[in-house]
C-alpha cells in the first residue's frame, strides 16, 4: 500500500531533507577535497545530523540483518556506483566521489545524495557528473500527479542513453517517509504510462545511477559497496520529491 502523506506530514519530510542538504551541500562546497580520507567525510555528516537532533538513516540499517550499514554516509569514489563504506581511504585529485545520505526527524525520513569532484577533474568525470543530475531533473519534470512512474523511469532511462551512458538496472528510486524504504518502486528504466499511478501526496526519492559503457554492476565481499563490472567511473545524484498535480515539490534543496 502507498502512504499519500498530508501537508503536516510533507512539511516535516521537509525539515528531515533541509538536514541532508545543508551535509551534501558542505560536502560539495566545503569538505570534499584532496587529503580527507571517507571516514572523515563520515563523522562530519553524523555531527551535522545529530546536531539538529536528527538520526542518521543509515547506520545499523537494516535492523536484525547480518551485515547492517556500519556508517552514516554511503561514499562511493570513482567505479563505485551506490553503498560504499566510508574508512581509510584517501581522497585524491581527479577522484569523484558519491556520497549518499539520509537523516530521520521526528519519525520522517530525508534522503539525498550528489557526485562531487575532487579537485580539479578530467572532462569525462565532468560529463558524467553532468549527464547524472541532469537525468534527475528530468526525472523530476515528469513525475505529476495523474502520470505513472513509468513516466519518471522514461524520462531518466532516455536522457541518459541519449547522451551515450548507462543507467543501472539492478537499483531503483524509491517511496520514502516513516520508513527510509516505502512503496513504489522508481526504477531509472522503463516504459512510459506503465507503472504505478502517480498521486499528490506520495513522497518519492529519485536517484539516477550512470555507468559509462555497460550497466553491469556486482557488490563487493563487503555485502554492500556496488561496483561497474567493466571498471569505469559512475554517479549518483538523488533527491526527495513531494508529488503535486503540477511541478513536483523538491523536498531535498541544495
Amino acid at each position: 500500500m502507498i502512504a499519500l502523506k498530508s501537508s503536516v506530514e510533507i512539511e516535516k519530510m521537509r525539515r528531515a531533507n533541509a538536514i541532508v542538504a545543508e551535509v551534501l551541500t558542505k560536502m560539495r562546497e566545503e569538505w570534499v577535497v584532496p587529503g580527507v580520507t571517507t571516514a572523515e567525510l563520515d563523522q562530519k555528516a553524523e555531527a551535522v545530523i545529530r546536531n539538529h537532533s536528527a538520526i542518521p538513516s543509515f547506520k545499523g540499517y537494516p535492523p536484525g540483518s547480518a551485515h547492517p550499514f556500519p556508517a552514516t554516509i554511503c561514499a562511493s569514489v570513482n567505479e563505485e556506483l551506490v553503498h560504499g563504506i566510508p574508512g581509510p581511504r584517501v581522497l585524491k585529485e581527479g577522484d569523484i566521489i558519491s556520497i549518499d545520505v539520509g537523516a530521520i526527524l521526528d519519525d520522517y525520513h530525508g534522503d539525498g545524495a550528489v557526485t562531487v569532484p575532487v579537485g580539479e577533474v578530467d572532462q569525462e568525470a565532468q560529463d558524467l557528473m553532468a549527464v547524472t543530475e541532469g537525468a534527475l531533473d528530468a526525472g523530476i519534470s515528469a513525475a505529476r500527479g495523474g502520470d505513472r512512474t513509468g513516466d519518471i523511469s522514461a524520462a531518466i532511462q532516455s536522457y541518459v542513453e541519449e547522451r551515450g551512458y548507462e543507467v543501472v538496472r539492478e537499483y531503483t528510486g524509491h517511496g520514502i517517509g516513516r520508513k527510509m524504504h516505502e512503496s513504489p518502486q522508481v526504477p531509472n528504466h522503463g516504459e512510459p504510462g506503465q507503472g504505478v499511478l502517480l498521486r499528490a501526496g506520495m513522497t518519492i526519492a529519485l536517484e539516477p545511477m550512470v555507468l559509462i559503457s555497460s550497466p553491469r554492476v556486482r557488490v563487493r565481499d563487503d555485502h554492500w559497496t556496488v561496483i561497474s563490472r567493466n571498471g569505469k567511473r559512475t554517479a549518483h545524484f538523488e533527491r526527495t520529491i513531494a508529488v503535486t498535480e503540477d511541478e513536483a515539490d523538491i523536498l531535498t534543496r541544495w
